[in-house]
């Protein structure tokens, strides 16, 4: 696994041993980053970015990498994804060591975020539920979502699903809120 482009392209990165984190592919992240990009509503130097289930932290660091303004991480546990922003240097990042679904009020609000929950366990829907309540989002962020392919995202009608990419064993939902 590595950085695909940008201050950091090809820097290979920690990766986990066993089968606790599942890392969301070189040629997946590559295909979301060209569709992000296309989608594009102000410089990407400007973006706050949200890399929740951040495992390795690999789509944050690709974010920082590509100039985004900041990231910050959220896990229950941190160790990979802190290693990997050692190991690239990055400084503008922010990590918020929690369950996803119990975030606290939000300082800031966010441009885009990326949400990469274990497949087939029903956590997506609520931790978008909490983003919502908690004051992460604005009408334009952007929510990219990983599912796996045959899994269902039941959103409520807070969200709409803008685009949807299959991408091997993974789905990719793009989503903004209604309001």
């Amino acid at each position: 696994m590595r950085i695909i482009s940008g201050s950091k392209r090809g820097k290979i990165l920690f990766t986990p041993k066993g089968n606790n984190i599942r890392p969301t592919t070189d040629r997946t992240r590559e295909a979301l980053y060209s569709i992000i990009f296309s989608r594009l509503e102000k410089s990407f130097n400007e973006y706050k970015v949200l890399d929740i289930f951040s495992g390795t932290g690999a789509f944050g660091l690709e974010a920082l990498s590509r100039g985004a303004k900041e990231v910050s991480f959220v896990d229950i546990d941190l160790t990979l994804t802190q290693k990997n922003v050692n190991l690239c240097g990055f400084t503008n990042v922010t990590f918020i060591k929690s369950d996803a679904r119990k975030l606290l009020k939000a300082k800031t609000d966010f441009d885009l975020i990326f949400i990469d929950a274990p497949y087939n366990k029903g956590l997506s829907e609520p931790v978008l539920e909490n983003l919502l309540k908690q004051g992460y989002l604005t009408p334009k962020t952007l929510l990219i979502v990983e599912v796996a392919r045959e899994e269902i995202l039941n959103t409520t009608s807070d969200f709409v699903i803008e685009d949807e990419r299959i991408y091997g064993a993974s789905k990719i939902l793009f989503l903004k809120t209604t309001s």
